[in-house]
């Protein structure tokens, strides 16, 4: 939450809701069908994921936003990257939660640069009077935090690819030292005409 201080009128306090959820069975339940290849299982345990953030929405909105004690919106804090990358996947997930139950969802890589945001945004306008304001704008920069963590989606594929690579050229390096093996070396005067400096 924020506080401020209405240009000397008394300070009064705004709690901004944020609510941790960690869906464990669910998670394992798709992390499991993914790892089996099972497209059907796979497709069932995002769906009950689905269901199960729309549910932790509701009842984030239902139990926790009570203005003008709290901003008209909340936080949905999901504690691993997995996690919340797969909730990202999920097709209008996200803008449908915002707009419908006003929860936004947030994980561990997101939520610091988030914070700063909100911080900013409390400080730059009056939250007690405009915390309306401050949900549009934090709806107008939403989208770069999405964009920002399909970025960190990319970067790890591109860490995968590069240690298979890695893997892959150190076992050819392998191979080619065991061939050179049965090479007789050189004099060093000799390597030294043949492979100057």
């Amino acid at each position: 939450g924020g506080s401020g201080d209405s240009g000397g009128q008394g300070a009064s306090v705004v709690y901004l809701p944020i609510d941790s959820k960690f869906p464990v069975e669910d998670f394992h339940r798709l992390v499991e069908a993914a790892e089996l290849g099972l497209a059907d299982g796979v497709r069932d345990a995002l769906k009950q994921l689905e269901n199960l953030i729309y549910a932790c929405a509701k009842d984030i909105r239902d139990k926790y936003i009570a203005v003008p004690t709290t901003t008209d919106f909340a936080i949905l804090f999901l504690p691993t990257e997995a996690l919340h990358a797969e909730v990202l996947k999920i097709p209008g997930l996200l803008e449908e939660i915002t707009r419908d139950y006003k929860v936004i969802v947030q994980g561990p890589t997101t939520f610091s640069a988030f914070s700063m945001a909100l911080l900013m945004g409390f400080r730059t306008l009056a939250i007690q009077k405009r915390s309306a304001d401050i949900a549009n704008l934090l709806g107008a920069i939403k989208n770069d935090f999405s964009k920002f963590s399909d970025l960190l989606g990319k970067v790890e594929e591109k860490l995968d690819d590069a240690k298979t690579n890695i893997g892959k050229a150190r076992q050819r390096s392998g191979q080619i030292v065991r061939k050179l093996g049965r090479v007789e070396e050189l004099p060093a005067a000799e390597a030294r005409l043949l492979l100057p400096d």
